[in-house]
Protein backbone atom coordinates (compact mmCIF):
# COMPACT_ATOMS: atom_id res chain seq x y z
CA UNK A 1 0.00 0.00 0.00
CA UNK A 2 1.21 3.40 -0.80
CA UNK A 3 1.94 6.64 1.25
CA UNK A 4 -1.04 9.47 0.89
CA UNK A 5 0.31 11.93 -1.29
CA UNK A 6 0.36 14.69 0.91
CA UNK A 7 0.25 18.63 -0.04
CA UNK A 8 3.49 20.72 0.61
CA UNK A 9 3.10 22.64 4.12
CA UNK A 10 2.62 26.21 3.29
CA UNK A 11 5.92 28.50 3.23
CA UNK A 12 6.54 29.69 7.01
CA UNK A 13 6.69 33.28 7.79
CA UNK A 14 9.99 32.59 10.21
CA UNK A 15 12.16 33.62 7.47
CA UNK A 16 10.56 37.26 7.22
CA UNK A 17 10.22 37.36 10.87
CA UNK A 18 13.79 36.85 11.12
CA UNK A 19 14.70 39.52 8.89
CA UNK A 20 12.71 41.93 11.12
CA UNK A 21 14.01 40.57 14.38
CA UNK A 22 17.95 40.78 12.67
CA UNK A 23 17.28 44.09 11.58
CA UNK A 24 16.34 44.88 15.26
CA UNK A 25 18.70 43.35 16.60
CA UNK A 26 21.44 44.88 13.64
CA UNK A 27 19.92 48.49 14.65
CA UNK A 28 20.83 48.18 18.27
CA UNK A 29 23.80 46.53 17.86
CA UNK A 30 24.69 49.83 15.85
CA UNK A 31 23.63 52.28 18.35
CA UNK A 32 25.85 50.06 21.20
CA UNK A 33 28.87 49.82 18.76
CA UNK A 34 28.57 53.80 18.27
CA UNK A 35 28.88 54.67 21.94
CA UNK A 36 32.07 56.38 23.03
CA UNK A 37 34.23 55.18 26.01
CA UNK A 38 32.95 58.22 27.75
CA UNK A 39 29.03 57.96 26.59
CA UNK A 40 29.27 53.80 27.89
CA UNK A 41 30.76 54.97 31.23
CA UNK A 42 27.62 58.06 31.57
CA UNK A 43 25.27 54.92 30.76
CA UNK A 44 26.67 52.58 33.55
CA UNK A 45 26.78 55.57 35.83
CA UNK A 46 23.51 56.97 35.10
CA UNK A 47 22.25 52.95 35.91
CA UNK A 48 23.57 53.00 39.02
CA UNK A 49 21.72 56.94 40.12
CA UNK A 50 18.90 54.93 38.85
CA UNK A 51 18.87 52.14 40.99
CA UNK A 52 16.54 52.18 44.06
CA UNK A 53 19.18 51.69 46.02
CA UNK A 54 20.76 54.88 45.06
CA UNK A 55 18.63 56.75 46.39
CA UNK A 56 18.78 54.95 49.48
CA UNK A 57 22.45 55.34 50.38
CA UNK A 58 21.94 59.14 48.98
CA UNK A 59 19.45 59.15 52.41
CA UNK A 60 21.35 57.22 54.57
CA UNK A 61 24.67 59.22 54.27
CA UNK A 62 22.79 62.71 54.50
CA UNK A 63 21.51 60.90 57.55
CA UNK A 64 24.56 60.42 58.91
CA UNK A 65 25.97 63.65 58.05
CA UNK A 66 23.55 65.48 59.84
CA UNK A 67 23.33 63.05 62.79
CA UNK A 68 27.67 62.74 63.10
CA UNK A 69 27.64 66.51 63.15
CA UNK A 70 25.04 66.91 65.27
CA UNK A 71 26.70 64.35 67.99
CA UNK A 72 30.09 66.08 67.16
CA UNK A 73 28.29 69.46 68.58
CA UNK A 74 26.55 67.76 71.56
CA UNK A 75 30.00 66.32 72.96
CA UNK A 76 32.00 69.23 72.11
CA UNK A 77 33.86 68.51 69.60
CA UNK A 78 34.07 71.02 66.38
CA UNK A 79 31.44 69.66 64.00
CA UNK A 80 32.81 69.99 60.37
CA UNK A 81 29.63 71.15 59.18
CA UNK A 82 27.82 72.73 61.96
CA UNK A 83 23.78 73.63 61.13
CA UNK A 84 22.57 74.72 59.25
CA UNK A 85 24.62 72.20 57.05
CA UNK A 86 26.03 74.40 54.57
CA UNK A 87 28.58 71.79 53.46
CA UNK A 88 25.70 69.03 52.71
CA UNK A 89 23.63 71.63 50.46
CA UNK A 90 26.59 72.51 48.63
CA UNK A 91 27.34 68.80 48.28
CA UNK A 92 24.01 67.95 47.49
CA UNK A 93 23.32 70.60 44.90
CA UNK A 94 26.25 69.65 42.96
CA UNK A 95 25.20 66.27 42.84
CA UNK A 96 21.88 67.39 41.99
CA UNK A 97 23.44 69.04 38.80
CA UNK A 98 25.80 65.88 38.21
CA UNK A 99 23.04 64.10 37.81
CA UNK A 100 20.57 66.07 35.76
CA UNK A 101 23.42 66.25 33.31
CA UNK A 102 23.81 62.63 33.38
CA UNK A 103 20.66 61.60 32.80
CA UNK A 104 20.04 64.47 29.66
CA UNK A 105 23.31 62.81 28.14
CA UNK A 106 22.36 59.62 28.63
CA UNK A 107 18.33 60.77 27.58
CA UNK A 108 19.97 62.30 24.38
CA UNK A 109 21.42 59.37 23.25
CA UNK A 110 18.21 57.08 23.86
CA UNK A 111 16.01 59.42 21.95
CA UNK A 112 19.03 58.83 18.96
CA UNK A 113 17.63 55.05 19.48
CA UNK A 114 14.55 55.41 19.72
CA UNK A 115 14.20 58.09 16.94
CA UNK A 116 15.80 55.39 14.27
CA UNK A 117 13.13 52.41 16.00
CA UNK A 118 10.68 54.96 15.13
CA UNK A 119 11.90 55.17 11.44
CA UNK A 120 12.27 51.76 11.25
CA UNK A 121 8.80 51.28 12.41
CA UNK A 122 7.17 53.49 9.72
CA UNK A 123 9.22 52.11 7.16
CA UNK A 124 8.03 48.85 7.84
CA UNK A 125 4.09 49.84 8.01
CA UNK A 126 4.96 51.97 4.48
CA UNK A 127 6.13 48.36 3.23
CA UNK A 128 3.01 47.02 4.55
CA UNK A 129 0.37 48.86 3.27
CA UNK A 130 2.19 48.40 -0.49
CA UNK A 131 2.11 45.00 0.35
CA UNK A 132 -1.68 45.22 0.99
CA UNK A 133 -2.36 47.05 -1.75
CA UNK A 134 -0.82 44.57 -3.94
CA UNK A 135 -2.57 42.34 -2.79
CA UNK A 136 -5.86 43.89 -3.15
CA UNK A 137 -5.29 44.23 -6.57
CA UNK A 138 -4.26 40.93 -7.35
CA UNK A 139 -7.90 39.67 -6.13
CA UNK A 140 -9.36 42.73 -7.80
CA UNK A 141 -7.49 41.18 -11.01
CA UNK A 142 -8.20 37.70 -10.53
CA UNK A 143 -12.03 38.48 -9.64
CA UNK A 144 -11.80 40.32 -13.10
CA UNK A 145 -10.29 37.17 -14.87
CA UNK A 146 -12.36 34.43 -13.95
CA UNK A 147 -15.22 33.70 -15.59
CA UNK A 148 -16.60 31.90 -12.54
CA UNK A 149 -16.64 34.96 -10.68
CA UNK A 150 -19.37 37.67 -11.44
CA UNK A 151 -17.56 40.77 -12.91
CA UNK A 152 -18.72 43.92 -11.03
CA UNK A 153 -16.68 47.33 -10.34
CA UNK A 154 -15.41 47.76 -6.56
CA UNK A 155 -14.84 51.74 -5.61
CA UNK A 156 -13.97 50.42 -2.43
CA UNK A 157 -11.00 47.07 -3.53
CA UNK A 158 -10.13 50.09 -6.10
CA UNK A 159 -9.06 52.82 -3.39
CA UNK A 160 -7.51 50.28 -0.99
CA UNK A 161 -5.80 48.57 -4.02
CA UNK A 162 -3.56 51.81 -4.12
CA UNK A 163 -0.95 52.46 -1.44
CA UNK A 164 -1.24 55.85 0.64
CA UNK A 165 0.97 58.50 -0.05
CA UNK A 166 3.55 59.34 2.99
CA UNK A 167 3.73 62.44 1.91
CA UNK A 168 -0.20 63.24 2.11
CA UNK A 169 -0.64 61.66 5.48
CA UNK A 170 2.33 64.05 6.70
CA UNK A 171 0.24 66.69 5.37
CA UNK A 172 -2.97 65.76 6.52
CA UNK A 173 -1.35 65.17 10.26
CA UNK A 174 0.02 68.73 10.06
CA UNK A 175 -3.41 70.26 9.22
CA UNK A 176 -4.73 68.90 12.13
CA UNK A 177 -5.45 71.40 14.86
CA UNK A 178 -3.47 70.33 18.00
CA UNK A 179 -5.12 70.72 21.61
CA UNK A 180 -2.89 72.56 23.64
CA UNK A 181 -4.63 71.01 26.79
Amino acid sequence: MSEPVRAPAPPSDTGATHDVTDGTVRLHAAHRDETTALQATLDRITAWVGWPGFTIAVAAATGVWIGANLLARHYGINPIDPPPFSGLQVTLSVGALLVVTLILSTQRREDKLASHRALMILELAILNDQKNSKIIALIEEERRDNPAIPDRLDGQAITMSTPADPVAVLEAIKEVPVDPA
